[in-house]
């Protein structure tokens, strides 16, 4: 059977309690694979594992666990490799990179940061800020709504303006946070968001890094921002083409 990957500690790492859970129904219980100075946290992997709610928890509650005994590199969930054996060679070939990342990672969590448009008030900015989109806008209403060509370059025009906006405050935004944080690392683009951003944050930290999100939140009222954390570093592991995986879903995945 195929193994199931949690997360990766020192091999020192306390030992989780007996007979935890891992994902599955029935659930798969949770073992150690040591190598090299390092362990491997994995259970069996069961068939045909998909995002379900109880097996999003049972992974994040692993990676907990392990989390309050000291630094573990996470793997994202749905992390499967061939067998123990397997993941027993990849500690071993990246042995010194894992125990890079577990020294960098200590005592540091992710947040992830999302943001989007508000959009009555960004079109009201734009408007502020774009004397042309005002004088068109100001035109096409004192002509009853203007022609279709001119409704057309009006919407166009407004399109572009927002898109530059767009880009505006996502580096404005990665500027204002990427001060309270260790590192940034960006993530996937998606529809809907202007920023999907995770910052790694040391967790003395937290307060300040979360305060810094609430000045951005004051001084750019069009954004509509999104915070989730604190999560294991899931964006910082950086395991390399040797990662002991061959299926991984986002840090925020959603469960059924």
């Amino acid at each position: 059977m195929s193994t199931y990957v949690y997360g990766i500690t020192a091999g020192s790492h306390p030992s989780l309690p007996d007979g935890m859970d891992g994902v599955g129904d029935p659930v798969c219980p949770v073992r150690i694979v040591k190598e090299s100075g390092l362990a491997a946290i994995v259970s069996d992997a069961p068939e045909g594992l998909r995002p379900k709610r109880r097996d999003v928890l049972a992974h994040q509650n692993v990676l907990a666990e392990a989390g309050a005994g000291g630094p573990v590199l996470p793997m994202r969930f749905g992390s499967v490799a061939a067998d123990d054996a397997t993941v027993a060679g990849v500690l071993a070939e990246r042995a010194e990179h894992y125990k890079e990342r577990l020294d960098a990672l200590a005592g540091r969590v992710e947040y992830n940061v999302k943001a989007s448009h508000d959009e009555e008030a960004v079109l009201h900015r734009v408007m502020g800020e774009n004397p042309e989109v005002r004088a068109l806008t100001e035109a096409n209403r004192q002509a009853g709504g203007g022609t279709y060509e001119q409704r057309l370059r009006l919407g166009e025009m407004v399109v572009a303006a927002v898109k530059s906006r767009e880009a505006e405050d996502a580096a404005e935004l990665q500027h204002a946070l990427e001060s309270a944080a260790d590192a940034v690392s960006a993530g996937p683009e998606s529809t809907g968001w202007l920023a999907n951003l995770s910052f790694l944050v040391a967790r003395e930290s937290a307060e300040m890094f979360l305060a810094a999100v609430e000045q951005l939140r004051k001084s750019h009222p069009h954004l509509e921002v999104r915070v989730n954390g604190p999560l294991p570093p899931y964006s910082f592991v950086d395991p390399g083409p040797s990662q002991p995986a061959d299926t991984t879903a986002g840090a925020d995945t959603g469960a059924e």
